[in-house]
């Protein structure tokens, strides 16, 4: 490998500067697409921006401001999201899956002045939840829908002459405020800083040898820290993002591959409907471009990377690993071996650092197990309750990331395991605790824990194991998931398994003994 090629871009001091920078290198090239014939050039972009951003500064939206958004895949959402970083707000992106429960625990530890929702989508009405969860914020209704029949944008603009001018931020103040589930329940806060979530495409720009004539289709939640992380990178390499507002398996593999997909991403579940969509398109390519499908979320099922090639062709499954806190903290390479592509999630990003760490506190040779730590640019700022950065660092000030892996002596990464009690499904991160709390309440429920098993399609899969009063009927999968939804539980999050035991194994102090609970479940 050509060592000199793998550098990190070099970064502006702000996320408006790269928009801004964009703009100047490459003003008529289209940057962003969607699946309703709609699309941005970078001038476009930039100035669009622009005038949504006046918008908000006229009704009060500046310097000190905090702005929740809960928007779907859509050119509205990334607009605004400029917009904000524009006027150097602090923006707080929701995944437009999550409800009740979820969003009020995020909009407490935001306390925004405004939130933007899309009103009713999907069968769900976000705008009466908002208003009932933040009765003293304002709300905006983003309708993309509507505003794409007629080809424009559901945003209001204004006049950019009486926006302010833009101050760059310092690289420790907080721009943006993530949330990611957590063993301990609810959703925790977490702060980014323009430079460390532009620092998350440190690996993928030079690694995949991204450029203008690249096509990156996006069908995740853009709310995800991977949202601003892959238009950081589109905005450094010029290449076009296309964006899906919601994933079909029978018909969005074919919207990508009519859009010229160069890269698909990005989880097992998308790979999938990829090669099924090949299969039944025949022996020609659907995806005669492609360079690779990109991967993230979980450890790869044991073969996937090899059908995935054989399949799609490209180099197959081009893997990188991260968090909410540390976003793409390894890369995979186009110029790794089938091998370090097949088992691993690729070395470090540039200007990452990787320390594997025994249980012992010891430092593990290469090939030995442990938790994998980190430091470096992409590192968040700390959480949105600070009580919770303390058992977050080792007295190094490593970030503890709770994964367990090996890194070879080549330096690639093969994560091994989570020491987290997180349930990783289509690459969504969901708390056993919370879904737990949640079965406990359901009538004739004694006593319950929350699993995640391995699952061909998804990862892993949410498996409830209940303890039933006397008498009591053991609830269906389909009844179990109608309690938890009404409960205010995001669906995605719900039982999809349900499992009885006389008892639910613990130790002495009461934890549930997962590791053996699990063992148990496999064993069936």
């Amino acid at each position: 490998m050509d060592d000199t090629a793998d550098r990190a871009p070099a970064h502006p001091d702000s996320f408006w500067q790269l928009v801004e920078r964009r703009a100047a290198s490459t003003p008529e090239h289209v940057v962003l697409a969607d699946d309703l014939g709609r699309e941005l050039t970078a001038e476009g972009l930039r100035d669009t921006a622009l005038a949504v951003a006046a918008a908000l500064h006229g009704d009060g939206i500046g310097d000190g401001s905090s702005v929740s958004w809960q928007l779907p895949t859509c050119l509205e959402a990334l607009v605004l999201s400029v917009a904000l970083t524009r006027l150097g707000v602090v923006q707080n992106p929701i995944i437009a899956m999550l409800r009740e429960r979820e969003v009020s625990s995020v909009l407490d530890q935001v306390h925004p002045d405004l939130v933007v929702v899309p009103g009713v989508w999907r069968d769900f009405d976000h705008e009466a939840m908002v208003r009932h969860l933040a009765p003293q914020a304002a709300v905006r209704i983003v309708d993309h829908r509507s505003a794409a029949s007629t080809g424009g944008l559901a945003l209001a603009t204004g006049d950019p002459a009486t926006l302010p001018p833009a101050v760059p931020p310092t690289t420790d103040e907080t721009r943006w405020v993530f949330s990611t589930s957590g063993s301990t329940g609810g959703p925790k806060g977490v702060r980014h800083s323009d430079a460390s979530v532009m620092a998350g495409c440190n690996g993928m720009v030079p690694r995949l040898r991204m450029d203008r004539h690249d096509v990156y289709p996006i069908a995740f939640p853009i709310a995800h820290i991977g949202g601003p992380v892959m238009l950081a990178m589109a905005l450094h390499s010029g290449c076009r993002l296309v964006l899906l507002d919601a994933f079909d398996p029978a018909t969005s593999p074919e919207v990508m591959a009519e859009a010229g997909a160069t890269l698909l991403g990005s989880a097992l579940p998308f790979h999938l409907a990829y090669m099924a969509a090949q299969e039944r398109h025949g022996p020609e390519p659907l995806y005669p471009h492609l360079k690779a499908c990109t991967s993230g979320g979980a450890a790869k099922p044991a073969g996937h990377h090899e059908r995935v090639k054989a399949a799609l062709g490209g180099a197959g499954t081009v893997s990188a690993w991260g968090l909410t806190e540390f976003p793409l903290a390894t890369q995979a390479s186009l110029d790794d071996t089938d091998e370090q592509l097949g088992r691993t999630e690729g070395r470090p990003a540039p200007g990452t650092e990787i320390r594997v760490v025994a249980a012992d506190g010891s430092v593990c040779a290469p090939g030995e197990e442990g938790e994998l730590r980190l430091k470096g640019a992409p590192m968040f700022l700390g959480y949105a309750d600070a009580s919770l950065d303390a058992a977050a660092f080792d007295d190094e000030g490593w970030f503890r990331s709770g994964d367990l892996g090996v890194q070879w002596p080549t330096g690639h990464v093969e994560i091994t395991g989570r020491l987290k009690d997180l349930i990783v499904r289509n690459a969504e991160n969901i708390s056993a605790k919370a879904v737990e709390d949640v079965v406990r309440t359901h009538p004739g429920v004694v006593d319950a824990a929350v699993v995640g098993l391995p699952h061909p399609r998804t990862g892993e899969q949410v498996c409830a194991v209940l303890v039933m009063a006397p008498g009591a009927d053991l609830p269906t999968v389909a009844a179990l998931g109608a309690h938890c939804t009404g409960a205010g539980l995001a669906r995605y999050a719900c039982p999809e398994r349900v499992e009885v035991r006389a008892s639910i194994p613990r130790n002495a102090m009461g934890k549930v003994l997962t590791q053996d609970l699990r063992r148990s479940l496999l064993a069936i």
